[in-house]
């Protein structure tokens, strides 16, 4: 049932991550589908498959100006920022400022 492209240790994490989130007391579904974004998430940030566009925000804990324009733009629309689709990096910024 996993995707051909996970790795043995894919499969393993999958499994590991599955058996925790039942333990916990999740449904079988919602186990599987956690275990599922986690690998994910991590062949993701490995760069082991292609990422479309984030859904974050970015670290908190780094400037807005380190920041990806996605991740700018998300933080936008949490804060409900009109006209966000068309301002480049620099205006979000500002507006996040302005804002946040």
């Amino acid at each position: 049932m996993t995707p051909e492209a996970w790795s043995n240790k894919d499969e393993r994490q999958y499994q590991h991550v599955k058996k925790s989130e039942k333990a916990r007391g999740r449904s079988t579904d919602r186990a599987k589908e956690i275990a599922a974004r986690t690998v994910n998430k991590q062949r993701r940030t490995e760069g082991r498959t292609p990422s479309s566009t984030t859904q974050g925000t970015g670290n908190p804990r780094t400037s807005l100006e380190e920041r990806t324009k996605q991740e700018l733009y998300n933080r936008a629309r949490q804060l409900h920022i009109a006209g966000r689709s068309s301002m480049d990096k620099g205006e979000l910024i500002a507006a996040i400022r302005k804002r946040g």
